[in-house]
């Protein structure tokens, strides 16, 4: 029998996208300005141009010395109440911590959820 392998910042950061990305009245998650400078840097291949990008999500810590933060940056449509998606937005990356990380108890994660935008 094998053990399931531990899950990477990276699969986490795109699990909580594709999550925080299925919120009514979100319209797209954005990336910080170290995001952006990265992606200009670099051309992606057209396969993980397809994949689902953790941009707009970012997790750190989470180690024995510092609890697991998740910082997530979003726009909004127009139409929806912002502070109603926001707090929506950040109940899914809670319920999804709470699944992918059984181990943990749901208070020890930190979420924040800043709205940068509006369409």
């Amino acid at each position: 029998m094998t053990r399931p392998q531990p899950l990477t910042r990276s699969a986490l950061a795109d699990d909580i996208a594709r999550a925080a990305r299925n919120v009514p009245g979100v319209a797209f998650l954005r990336p910080g300005l170290s995001g952006l400078l990265r992606d200009g840097l670099r051309r992606p291949s057209p396969a993980a141009a397809a994949s689902s990008s953790s941009a707009g999500v970012r997790v750190h810590g989470g180690d024995r010395t510092s609890p697991l933060r998740v910082e997530v940056r979003l726009v909004v449509l127009r139409s929806s109440r912002t502070v109603d998606v926001a707090r929506a937005v950040r109940s899914v990356v809670e319920a999804r911590l709470a699944a992918l990380l059984p181990g943990r108890t749901a208070g020890a994660a930190r979420v924040s959820v800043t709205v940068t935008g509006l369409v």
